[in-house]
Order: structure tokens, then sequence, then C-alpha cells
């Protein structure tokens, strides 16, 4: 099939391999509680202020309020299957997206989810979203299906994009989503784009990096300007105007698959268990290894900038400098 053999070609099947297309509907399943939870798959994670939230394989849901020392598992999700991206606006209110098309949301900080959205008839996956406020959302997934809300998620509305220049549609898969302070969100993908949208998700324009690969991920620098990661190591920076965009030279050819940002602490992780660091807003990097070389597969950076990692394999022990 197209779409797995695109994902195997460019080494999404690492971090995105629990998907795939099924012929049968859905069936909706809770989430059980599991002993080892800990060690599940980990495709996403987010603050609810003081608390990390991280999603995963078979609709796990970890909580931590330790800043990531310890986790336990959300006591009731209303689906078993996968979930690759979770986001929260304050302390309570948060969203998680997933296979089926699926979001959930929060209004206790992650204990409890209700479906929101879901599509028991085909597997399209949305991959990210990222809220706004409590009222305005963008979700984004395969082939350039982008789904927006102005009603914290009681309703969800599919937008229609342009095709990238040169193509003659839109089919590119979407993977991350990061926004600046102004308000633009950006939303990473294929053949090396970068999409931009200054209202709430609803248009967007192309950032095209010179890139030909799969950018996973993206954050904005405690300056405005955007870093974004993909493939084979590649990290990239650049301006919120998409005009020029540099390589950050890595030795390491190891994708990039999530950044975190906070202030001028920088971390992005990667596959074999890279991590790239900086202290100084994103001047200058610093190449390490996680001991046991797993593939990482979201990061956040807690109050005391250490990085709360999460893998293939489950939570990463918290990283100290």
């Amino acid at each position: 099939m197209q779409y797995m053999n695109s994902f195997m070609g460019t080494l999404l099947v690492v971090v995105l391999s629990l998907i795939t297309l099924q012929a049968s509907a859905l069936e909706v399943v809770p989430a059980v509680l599991s002993s080892n939870a800990t060690q599940a798959t980990l495709l996403g994670a987010a603050w609810a202020k003081g608390r990390v939230v991280a999603v995963g394989d078979h609709g796990i849901v970890l909580l931590s309020d330790d800043l990531g020392k310890s986790f336990h598992q959300a006591s009731s999700v209303p689906l078993s299957t996968p979930l690759t991206g979770v986001a929260f606006v304050d302390s309570r209110q948060g969203w998680a997206v997933g296979h089926w098309g699926a979001i959930l949301a929060s209004n206790d900080g992650g204990d409890s989810w209700k479906i929101q959205r879901l599509s028991s008839n085909e597997d399209r996956p949305l991959f990210a979203v990222h809220f706004f406020n409590a009222q305005q959302g963008v979700a984004v997934g395969l082939w350039s299906l982008v789904l927006t809300t102005d009603d914290g998620g009681k309703t969800w509305n599919e937008q229609s994009l342009k095709a990238p220049p040169g193509y003659s549609r839109a089919d590119l898969n979407l993977m991350g989503l990061f926004a600046d302070a102004r308000g633009s969100v950006y939303a990473t993908g294929e053949r090396g784009q970068v999409l931009r949208s200054d209202d709430y998700g609803k248009s967007w324009r192309y950032l095209d990096t010179g890139y030909e690969g799969t950018l996973w991920s993206g954050a904005v620098l405690a300056d405005g300007s955007l870093l974004v990661g993909g493939q084979r190591g590649t990290l990239l920076h650049g301006f919120a105007d998409g005009q020029v965009w540099q390589r950050v030279p890595l030795e390491s050819k190891s994708s990039i698959t999530a950044i975190a940002v906070s202030g001028k602490q920088v971390v992005a992780v990667g596959l074999d268990g890279l991590m790239v660091r900086s202290s100084d807003g994103g001047g200058s990097f610093q190449e390490q290894k996680t001991p046991d070389g797993v593939s990482l597969t979201a990061a956040l950076l807690n109050d005391n900038d250490y990085p709360v990692l999460f893998s293939r394999r489950g939570v990463v022990a918290v990283q100290p400098r």
C-alpha cells in the first residue's frame, strides 16, 4: 500500500509502527489498567501546568505530579487504540488524539477522558493536537487531515488544504504542531514542508525548508525563531516567514522525533537514543546518547530544566545535566 511503503521508506515505522489501515470497523474498547503501563510505547507528552501527561499504545495515559520522577496510569480512558498526541491549556482541560481519527477530552487534568470524535470505519490517524485557548484548537494527521474546533471540541470541522507548490493535491502526512506567542501555529510534514496558519488552523500556507525528507517535530525558540527536526539527523533553524532555513550540523544521522523548549533550554530527541541539547537558546548544541540507545519519541523540560523522556519502551528516567 502507498501509505505503508511511504512510511517504511521514511523511518516513520519506528515511531508510528502501531498505525495500520484495517478493513473491519473499530470496536470501541476502554483502555485497561496495566501494571507495566510505564513500559508501553509512548508517542506524545504535554504539561498540564505542573503535571506531566503522556499518551501511547493501547490508549495508555500516564500522569506524573513530581516533574516526571514517577507516573501512574489514568483510571478512565474510553479507547484502547494508540494515542499519538496530547495538549493541555491549563491544569485541567486537555485533549488527546490518535488512531481512527480519535479525539478525547479531559477536564480533570487527565485522570478521566471522554470521546469527542471517532471515525469507526476508517483508520485515518491524527498525529498531533494544539489548543490556543479553551475553545479554539486544531488537530492534524494522515493525508493532510486538518480538523479545527471553535467550541472546545464539541464539534470538529475538516479544513481543505491547497496542494503544495509543484504538486497536484494535498496529501502530505502532517506529523507535528507547535505555536508561537503571536498565535500562529505550524505543522511539520513530509517533503520538507512546514505549514503556517494565522487563523487557528482554518487556512495554511507552505514554508518550504529546502529539505526533501519528512519533518516530524518543531518548536519556537526564545527569540521567536523556529527549530524543526526530522529524518537522518535533520535539524533546521528558520524564521516565521519561512524564507531562510539553515541546517544545524549534527554528527548523528538518527532521526529527530521531538523538540522541547523552556526559555533558553532546548532539547531535541530521536531514534537510537539521540539527545541534542542547547543552553543558549539554540545558538549551539551538544549531542549525546542515552545509555541503552532506546529510540526516544517525546520529551519535556521540567521546572529544573531536566528533560523528561519517553520512548518506544516507555518512560525514560529524568536526565540531570
